[in-house]
């Protein structure tokens, strides 16, 4: 049993990585000090770890990059997809150098610090990653002292005592407090994001933030529509008050089911009154949850930018960017509900559409350009099907 006293890290370790089972996992801490309980996860993507820290989805969860040099080409004001980051910290194997690229304003290791989430480089990132592949996702404290002290027995028991993401809403806390427009196009180098881009006279869009990504929104305005967000809490009353042409469900962190104890009853209103309705990732699952599906935790997850899913209509395979920890199961799918896109990593279902309602999601992200354009019909689709049926 481990010592009550604060133990010393072993020499040149300022970082640790505590599991639920005990294991300790020392590195190099960067980024601010501190300490951080949540789920371990993986991401595979090589690049955009800005938009991964900053996406509402990981909230609650400790990242570990699997790709070694994360970090090497600085932060920026742009490459983020919420004011805040939202994964509690991140763990990489090889230090990060100072930036490389013309659009650094800041080092990564400063951009962490600022932003309050820790950092932990030197980890055999390989093997943390090939232990979660087996045994799941673990509960973990990720802590960064610059003496090199930490009290483990505590750091074990707060790691131990962590209750997981299953049954846990984290969508308000993550979601937008109030309601607001958003006009912002897409991005392009040397023009930055287009400002006040939306078209006014196009379809209007209501999108539930259950922890939306900015550039779905960047994404629905490219399309063509004129977007107002509101909170994830929004009754069917306050949605409709905006007068919307069809209903977008936002990604968001935590468990649908505990999410959809106030979301469902919204979407069961909304598909009653055949309001078209467009979902990704948490809005995927709360999509199929209304329609009478169940969802379950996911071993590992998936979450990346290069996994393959296939278009069940014509075959065609799309690479796309995931992160989900829970899944719709697809057996458990009613009978007016179309199976339309599955992952090609473990045949979980990735897409489905109602054959009698105006309504259809996807588990991966469209808006972040893996492939880099495979799936940016989906946006087009909704706001088109909008437009004709106006």
């Amino acid at each position: 049993m481990a010592d009550a006293t604060p133990e010393r890290a072993p020499e040149g370790a300022t970082g640790v990585l505590v599991l639920g089972d005990g294991t300790v996992i020392w590195g190099k801490g960067f980024g601010a000090e501190g300490a951080a309980v949540g789920e371990v996860c993986f991401n595979t993507a090589m690049t955009g770890y800005q938009e991964v820290m900053t996406d509402p989805s990981y909230a609650g969860q400790i990242v570990t990059f699997t790709f070694p040099h994360i970090g090497n080409v600085g932060a920026n004001a742009e490459d983020i997809e919420a004011i805040n980051p939202h994964a509690l910290g991140c763990i990489v194997r090889e230090d990060v150098t100072d930036p490389s690229n013309f659009r650094a304003t800041q080092g990564f290791d400063t951009w962490l610090r600022n932003n309050g989430r820790i950092g932990l480089a030197g980890v055999d990132t390989r093997a943390l990653t090939r232990a979660i592949r087996v045994q799941g996702a673990p509960h973990g404290v990720i802590a960064h002292s610059a003496t090199g002290v930490f009290d483990l027995a505590a750091l074990k028991e707060q790691a131990r005592a962590w209750p997981g993401l299953e049954g846990m809403d984290l969508a308000k806390e993550v979601s937008a407090t109030q309601s607001y427009k958003w006009d912002d196009g897409l991005w392009t180098l040397g023009e930055g994001y287009a400002a006040h881009s939306a078209n006014p006279d196009g379809p209007h869009v209501v999108a539930i933030d259950y922890g939306l990504k900015r550039n779905i929104l960047r994404s629905l305005v490219a399309a063509g529509a004129r977007v107002t967000v509101v909170p994830a809490t929004a009754t069917f009353d306050e949605v409709m008050a905006h007068a919307p042409d069809g209903v977008f469900l936002s990604n968001g962190p935590g468990d649908p089911a505990a999410t959809g104890q106030y979301a469902v009853p919204v979407i069961q209103k909304l598909l009653k009154i055949g309001k078209p309705i467009f979902g990704i990732c948490l809005g995927h699952q709360l999509l199929g949850i209304a329609v009478g599906a169940r969802t379950e935790k996911m071993h590992q997850g998936h979450r990346g930018a290069n996994h393959p899913v296939k278009r069940s209509a014509d075959g065609r395979v799309e690479i796309t960017s995931m992160n989900h920890g829970f899944a719709v199961v697809t057996e458990t799918l009613p009978a007016n509900a179309e199976a339309t896109h599955f992952s090609l990593f473990d045949g979980s279902l990735a897409g489905l559409r109602l054959t009698d309602k105006p309504a259809f999601s996807v588990q991966y992200h469209p808006e972040a350009s893996p492939g880099p354009q495979d799936s940016h019909y989906l946006f087009d689709q909704f706001v088109s099907q909008l437009r004709n049926a106006a």
